[in-house]
């Protein structure tokens, strides 16, 4: 699987950008140019992009901390999926796995939604900046501290 998913065009491209490959012979940051770093970025913009999205269409009909939860549900749900699938390559579906990876992927992504929500709140509730920047800020911040869960906690190699 891990083969088919590198040679995606998408992936191909992001590999084949000049700053990718000076990043693959600088030996600080050739740590952060494989496969599971890469595949993150392109399942967290995906994500980034889900919650985004569903955010706005829901900020239509409702205030700000209704449009959060529910865009932080479809956000989840589509990370929980795309990372155990395509970035951490765990293909075992059975119900002992799975609550062994759900209850920490759901702590940690609890965790920052309450980052999340509360640099929306500050940020454009009451200091009123920009709520488009802000969000998009946000989950810049969201996606590094989800990476760091997900990798620490989540889907670690168990021996």
């Amino acid at each position: 699987m891990k083969d088919k998913i590198m040679n995606f065009p998408l992936i191909r491209f992001i590999i084949n950008l000049r700053i990718c490959q000076w990043a693959a012979n600088n030996p600080v940051l050739s740590r952060f140019c494989n496969y599971e770093v890469i595949s993150y970025l392109v399942c967290g913009v995906l994500t980034t992009i889900v919650s985004y999205v569903s955010y706005f269409l829901v900020r239509i009909f409702s205030g700000v901390l209704i449009s959060q939860c529910i865009s932080w549900v479809l956000a989840v749900a589509f990370a929980y999926v795309s990372n155990k699938i395509f970035v951490f390559l765990s293909d075992d579906w059975s119900v002992p796995v799975l609550k062994k990876e759900l209850i920490p992927f759901l702590s940690c992504r609890i965790f920052s939604f309450f980052v999340d929500t509360a640099f929306m709140e500050i940020t454009v509730s009451l200091l009123c900046w920009n709520e488009p920047a802000m969000k998009l800020l946000s989950n810049v911040f969201v996606l590094l501290i989800n990476y760091i869960g997900s990798k620490l906690l989540v889907f670690k190699k168990r021996s």
